[in-house]
């Protein structure tokens, strides 16, 4: 897959480039899956938070709303209720899969017991766009102060990226530069901090900072 991670969503001219070039077409042009789930694990998120992201009704958080040609909803908890053959076909047809944030170890989960995770590598056209957990789940971890669902049994996520994210850098108290220092001297690798005016694109084996704010490496 191309992966287009975010701390806050598309919010800039350079991020929404990167986009379209990864979809290879206009964004008019293009179909949208959203999905919600990382939320549900969050204990600052609920239904109100939810109807914003999937209706792209608060500017702030705009991703459905960035003028696709179609937009859906998956629900990932939904899933392992319905025969795989249906969900995999919207899958498919989809270019790109918007993940809201919410906690990555909780959207980790249901990744795998949904069976999409497996189902990734064959998504070589398809653009993964990530809101804050929805970009972390692709780290090897993501750090013990952003564990907030109480079933995790540690900070481990998919690990399909080799590198960790620390978000929403300066957007809140508890996330400094200094906060990024500490939480990246746990994770202990090739990690980024990173602003709501950048994102991480990843095609291939290439990783390229796009950014209009502000952004850090560690361990890089």
């Amino acid at each position: 897959m191309k992966l287009l991670l975010t701390s806050g969503g598309v919010r800039n001219p350079s991020i929404r480039d990167a986009l379209v070039g990864m979809l290879g077409k206009p964004i008019s042009e293009s179909a949208a899956l959203c999905i919600p789930t990382a939320q549900w694990g969050h204990p600052r998120c609920g239904p109100p938070s939810v109807r914003r992201f999937v209706s792209g009704s608060d500017p702030g958080d705009a991703m459905t709303s960035l003028g696709w040609e179609s937009v859906g909803v998956l629900e990932l908890t939904a899933l392992p209720t319905i025969a795989t053959e249906r969900w995999v076909e919207w899958v498919h047809e989809a270019d790109v899969l918007l993940v809201d944030g919410g906690d990555a170890t909780y959207l980790c989960h249901w990744l795998r017991q949904s069976g999409l995770v497996d189902h990734l590598p064959s998504l070589t056209d398809t653009t993964w766009v990530g809101v804050s957990a929805g970009s972390m789940v692709m780290a090897p971890r993501i750090g013990s102060d952003f564990v907030n669902w109480p079933a995790a049994s540690d900070d481990r996520t998919l690990g399909l990226v080799e590198f960790a994210i620390f978000p929403h850098l300066n957007a809140f108290p508890t996330n400094t530069l200094a906060d990024a220092e500490r939480w990246a001297a746990e994770i202990d690798g090739p990690a980024y901090a990173i602003d709501e005016q950048t994102a991480i694109a990843v095609v291939g084996d290439s990783v390229e900072v796009v950014s209009e704010g502000e952004w850090h490496a560690f361990g890089t």
